[in-house]
């Protein structure tokens, strides 16, 4: 998959089929309308191509909203490679895009830098300044712009229509379970091990540090997961939270990986989330501590 950071697209990904859209988590609903779209592609021997955006456009008009994404953008690339897509188009969101009304996006970068044939949306776009651009803007400029809309219909899970806000609030909610069906895999964080200050080595459970950045931030608490690297692949369980216990004051996601007692520092460790365990809680002592994560273990392990 070739990845553009600009719109000096390649002639033989010009005249193509594009996909537009954040397609934060990379869902059931994202694959279904990515599947499509790659008929459509196949079919008329053209390319397919996803434009999205870095920051993601709510993160860039909110600087509170810091903890939001399903997905990082180096974990998007990668799934987006796995789909078979030929290429991805990464627009840097600043203030001048921003800017640019819905007519001048269409003309300069759908007409002008990608010449698409195709332009698969939701049926919710929105787009250009103050997001006055939508579906029918769209089909407005077809003629004019030589190209063709496909609104997508939503994907439905249980009467409910599978989106990227749903799996953010059910895991937030810490309805592991099913957020992961929705995502068709297991919701996963993917960092850097941090040091920290080994209270968990001395108290004999091992763990790995890592920032959360700007993943959504799951409910507080225990789970049981899966820790990998290019190394080993082992279950575990993790804590997201703040130590109560010690009196921690940082947000952390601390992995303690079963059957590895080595230094992980600067190692880069993807953590896949299985099901929730408990709520985080402050311990009176360490033997309390020591006693509740045992249980924990055995639970994980289960």
């Amino acid at each position: 998959m070739k990845i553009y950071n600009n719109l000096n697209i390649s002639s033989r990904h010009k005249n193509s089929v594009i996909a537009i859209g954040n397609f934060d988590g990379i869902h059931k609903g994202h694959q279904k309308v990515l599947e499509q779209a790659k008929k459509k592609a196949r079919k008329n021997k053209i390319a397919i191509g996803i434009v999205t955006f870095e920051p993601m456009p709510v993160m860039f008009f909110n600087s509170k909203l810091k903890n939001h994404r399903i997905n990082s953008i180096n974990q998007k690339k990668e799934q987006l490679k796995d789909l078979k897509i030929d290429f991805l188009i990464i627009i840097r969101f600043n203030k001048r895009f921003s800017s640019l009304s819905a007519e001048k996006f269409i003309k300069n970068i759908i007409y002008s830098k990608i010449r698409s044939k195709y332009v698969y949306v939701s049926n919710n776009f929105k787009f250009g300044k103050n997001r006055k651009g939508n579906t029918q803007t769209l089909k407005k400029f077809e003629n004019i712009y030589n190209y063709k809309t496909i609104i997508t219909e939503p994907l439905l899970n249980l009467r409910r229509t599978i989106s990227s806000s749903l799996i953010r609030k059910k895991i937030s909610l810490s309805k592991i379970n099913e957020a992961n069906k929705l995502l068709d895999r297991y919701w996963c964080v993917i960092g850097k091990v941090v040091k920290g200050k080994k209270r968990g080595r001395k108290i004999g459970f091992p763990t790995c540090n890592i920032n959360l950045n700007d993943y959504i931030v799951p409910r507080l608490g225990v789970y049981s997961v899966i820790a990998e690297t290019n190394s080993f692949r082992k279950k575990g369980i993790a804590n997201i939270g703040y130590r109560p216990t010690f009196n921690g004051q940082n947000l952390l996601l601390e992995v303690n990986i079963f059957g590895i007692n080595k230094n992980l520092y600067n190692k880069v460790i993807k953590v896949e989330f299985l099901k929730f365990i408990r709520t985080e809680k402050k311990f009176k002592n360490l033997e309390h501590l020591k006693k509740q994560i045992k249980l924990d273990i055995r639970q994980a392990r289960k």
